[in-house]
């Protein structure tokens, strides 16, 4: 589906103290360049805020500036030629093109489809648009929140693993997604010496389970839990649905001793 791809990259940026939050470097790139990467098929990247060093690149502002997601949104849409844009903010480090594309697939013969968050609230700089009826509903809107302008689109809502949609709102949040990639990366090289490939590897499901297990058995059983799915896993006879079997047994685990403990 040919596609182009808007990033707000504006803003004050208040509750990090009026940084520049699109320009804040994560694992030696900035936020800005990550969201970039994340949409390698766009036809045209449009970027609203303060011209940066990102070749290729459309640059054009918000009026006035600082204005909100919905003028910046204006601005940025009169440079879309594609029939489809994605709509980004300028802070998702944790987007990926297959989740992009995820959203395309989802979004079918509809107008739009958004990501959801684990809240199951609608995050809306974290999806695609057909840009026909986006320029519509554009046309006729004079709210404030691209709540208001979206959701009468009726986009298709989407949950992906993981937290693709998780932007970095504080420095707390960016250090939070600085210990993702430091766990990304350790987990490529730990998959490289020991011969594993890491397609195969879901690490979000992983850490998911291992919590599950910390929280309801005990906390030295979550490496050694891990350690037993990885020697099924090796030796082929894990289950498929090995890991939702943990879990469920990790959460039962937690009521039966407490129901054991009540009837003695």
């Amino acid at each position: 589906m040919g596609h182009d791809a808007i990033i707000l990259a504006g803003g004050a940026a208040s509750r990090m103290g009026g940084r520049d939050k699109p320009g804040l470097r994560l694992g030696g790139r900035t936020l800005l360049e990550r969201v970039a990467a994340a949409v390698p098929d766009a036809g045209r990247l449009v970027v609203v805020g303060p011209p940066r060093d990102l070749p290729g690149a459309l640059f054009t502002r918000e009026r006035p500036e600082g204005g909100g997601p919905v003028p910046a949104l204006r601005a940025g849409l009169a440079l879309v030629a594609a029939p489809w844009v994605a709509l980004l903010a300028g802070d998702l480090p944790l987007m990926e093109p297959a989740h992009v594309r995820a959203l395309l697939r989802a979004a079918g013969d509809g107008d739009g489809a958004v990501l959801l968050d684990d809240d199951g609230r609608e995050q809306w700089l974290a999806g695609v648009w057909r840009t026909a009826p986006l320029r519509a509903a554009l046309a006729g809107y004079e709210g404030r929140s691209l709540r208001g302008l979206l959701t009468p689109l009726d986009p298709a809502r989407l949950r992906l693993p993981g937290t693709p949609w998780l932007d970095c709102d504080t420095m707390d949040d960016l250090r939070k997604v600085a210990q993702m990639n430091v766990l990304a990366e350790w987990t490529a090289l730990a998959c490289k010496e020991l011969g594993v490939d890491p397609a195969r590897v879901d690490r979000d499901l992983v850490l998911e389970l291992t919590k599950e297990v910390a929280h309801g058995v005990a906390r030295p059983a979550a490496p050694l839990t891990a350690y037993l799915l990885g020697l099924a896993e090796g030796t082929g006879t894990a289950p498929e649905d090995a890991v939702e079997r943990i879990t469920t047994l990790a959460r039962n685990w937690e009521r039966a001793t407490t129901e054991t403990l009540t009837d003695d």
